[in-house]
């Protein structure tokens, strides 16, 4: 385990930890010879932490330790976004028509699948989802990447639209009620609900010091607290579908469909993101049961050409599974990170140094 430096965030700290599990459980269950990453792995980690270390933002308060600063140029394209499609339905109301998901005009108004999620109606509306944007992109994007992050983020958004728009079908088969196919859907909450699927995902034990609670329950708490006001409000049916579904498929692209550069296959298949995980321990026996279904139906062939690739080899060991060998190689990878990491310590200092020595010549 390495040591925990006096400079280092609690986010940091964990996401060290994270790094040289996840390198161990590689070189248990993967040939370097079939993956081809092996010490390419610890050496991409290694460089991510040395050379992003001021980069990555700190997740202190909900990353709210220093507002106002850290934030992406592409999370601030996309504010002015949101900003600017609800000054236009504000000053236009007609366009709700052409750019809010209405599930009976989606035909031919096909384009409204994309445009919805993009059009708050209501200024805090607008506020929420420019605020959770801007900070959770905070988080998010550095680590995936900017154009992971805003795959993420159409992906998500489209195949919420989707999944809200046969919703609002079906429920006006069932209750012939017209309301469901004429009420004007949009916003960007389904998008932030997955923000939160990849906070569980990435910092998944980091305590929220506002909240007091570890940031893998804030999906599962979002949602109960959802539905227990949807009881309350006749308005859920606007908000509701698109924040369980955006939680639902922000889970199934991070567990089976995001691409990883160090490794081969896709998503994340630890236990720890498994479906029953964003449930009380109590109902996870009846939850496996019928997550398993969806488990075999969206990643049996995944898991097929994962074992074709060589992470099993009949129940057989592979290289590098020895537990002394992987043992050496997370302690060379333990020391290698503290250098590094010192090293981007040094060097952070020194410019900072020289940014006020040459401030002092200029006064």
């Amino acid at each position: 385990m390495p040591a925990r430096d006096v400079g280092d965030s609690s986010l940091m700290y964990h996401i060290k930890l994270m790094l040289l599990n996840d390198w161990d459980v590689r070189f248990h269950c993967v040939s370097r010879k079939v993956n081809g990453v092996g010490d390419s792995l610890a050496k991409h980690g290694l460089n991510l932490f040395a050379g992003s270390k001021n980069q990555l933002p700190q997740f202190t308060s909900f990353t709210m330790s220093s507002p106002g600063s850290g934030f992406t140029k592409l999370c601030k394209g996309i504010t002015v976004i949101l900003i600017g499609g609800h000054i236009v339905v504000q000053l236009l109301p007609a366009s709700v028509t052409y750019l809010a998901l209405i599930p009976a005009r989606t035909i031919p108004f096909g384009w409204n699948l994309i445009t919805a999620g993009y059009i708050e109606q209501s200024v805090h509306g607008v506020v929420v989802s420019v605020i959770g944007l801007l900070f959770m992109g905070k988080l998010l994007e550095p680590i995936w990447g900017s154009k992971e992050f805003l795959k993420f983020i159409f992906v998500i958004n489209f195949l919420t639209s989707f999944c809200v728009f046969i919703t609002a079908v079906a429920l006006y088969y069932i209750t012939m009620q017209e309301n469901y196919l004429y009420m004007p859907l949009s916003g960007f909450h389904g998008v932030l609900a997955g923000f939160l699927v990849g906070i569980k995902q990435i910092v998944p034990d980091q305590e929220l010091s506002l909240l007091k609670i570890k940031a893998k329950w804030l999906p599962s708490l979002m949602l109960l607290i959802s539905i227990a006001i949807s009881f309350f409000t006749p308005e859920s049916a606007t908000y509701l579908p698109t924040l369980i579904f955006g939680t639902y498929m922000g889970w199934i692209y991070l567990r089976y469909y995001q691409r990883k550069p160090e490794a081969k296959h896709m998503g994340d298949p630890s236990e720890d993101f498994a479906f029953s995980m964003f449930f009380p321990e109590f109902l996870r026996p009846i939850i496996d049961p019928i997550a398993s279904i969806f488990h075999g139906m969206l990643c049996g062939k995944s898991e097929a050409s994962n074992n074709a690739q060589g992470y099993t080899l009949g129940g057989a060991p592979l290289l590098g599974s020895d537990p002394n060998e992987a043992s050496r190689r997370r302690e060379r990878g333990a020391r290698a990170l503290e250098e590094r990491l010192a090293a981007g310590r040094l060097a952070a200092g020194k410019n900072s140094e020289e940014s006020q020595i040459d401030e002092a010549d200029n006064v």
